[in-house]
């Protein structure tokens, strides 16, 4: 009997299409943007590999992902970053599981229930509670460098822009951009979500062995409270968004010491903090 192995999922699936405009009707092939789980499993010494948080991401960058997330989640920096190799799971499953371990034991257990990247307007997340807490758990200090000029701030969207490549193949991944303060881009990642986005590019500098905070993080939405948390935990100086804030993020970035500018294109920006 021959071995089935599993094949990675990419980024993007190809599907046939019809395209109408006006009386014409135009078959062909189109791409659209990959959306699968990903659960992410943590482990440490002495104790075995925990599921703590699923979340719905473009493949791609899965280890950076869930390397973000942790460090995002004050979890700790991760010692290393696998796909799970237990029998149980299916070949379709092999590469959406990934454990991260840590070199200590984390300072809580998470649960999904109480992840704080589980804040958005659907979750119930509100109050001084909620911004005092991810104060108390926020593993990077405030930035203390220099923050890019209000001239430059205007064009850090322009300047992401060529190399998010995956909106430009599919019309639907969002894109989170590190940047110095001088406007030099340190990485960019993409995915279906605007919080993926961010693990992902944070976490790329975490597997590199770099400090994951720098002078900007430029989003292509809005600023909710979930994006705001992770720019704060990072020690990031100013979060540059395409839409508009929240209320409750505006909050937490004056009380984490975040620049926060949103409506940020071409000749506009509003900062808030």
């Amino acid at each position: 009997m021959t071995e089935v192995k599993a094949r990675r999922p990419g980024p993007t699936t190809r599907l046939r299409v019809e395209e109408h405009r006006g009386d014409d009707v135009r078959r062909h092939e189109d791409r659209v943007l990959t959306e699968e789980p990903l659960e992410i499993r943590l482990a440490w010494p002495g104790s075995p590999a925990r599921r703590v948080w699923t979340t719905l991401r473009t493949p791609g960058h899965d280890f950076e992902l869930a390397a973000g997330w942790v460090h995002h989640e004050g979890l700790g920096r991760p010692a290393g970053v696998a796909y799970c190799t237990d029998v149980e799971l299916r070949p379709e499953q092999e590469f959406n599981v990934v454990t991260v371990t840590l070199a200590e034991p984390p300072p809580r257990v998470p649960s999904q229930l109480d992840a704080l990247s589980a804040g958005s307007a659907a979750c119930g997340v509100c109050g001084t509670d909620e911004v005092d807490e991810v104060l108390a758990r926020r593993p990077s200090l405030p930035w203390s460098g220099p923050l890019p000029s209000g001239d430059l701030v205007r064009a850090l969207p322009d300047l992401m822009r060529p190399r998010q490549q995956l909106f430009e193949r599919t019309g639907s991944a969002h894109a989170a951009g590190l940047f110095t303060a001088d406007g030099s881009l340190v990485a960019v990642r993409e995915d279906v979500g605007r919080h993926n986005a961010v693990d992902k590019v944070v976490g790329s500098r975490l597997l590199a062995g770099a400090a994951p905070a720098e002078a900007a993080l430029v989003i292509s939405g809005r600023a909710g409270f979930e994006l705001v948390q992770k720019a704060v935990a990072s020690g990031i100086g100013a979060l540059v968004a395409v839409g508009a804030p929240t209320g409750l993020s505006v909050r937490l970035a004056e009380a984490g010491g975040l620049a926060l500018y949103g409506w940020t294109k071409g000749e506009r920006t509003v900062r808030y903090t």
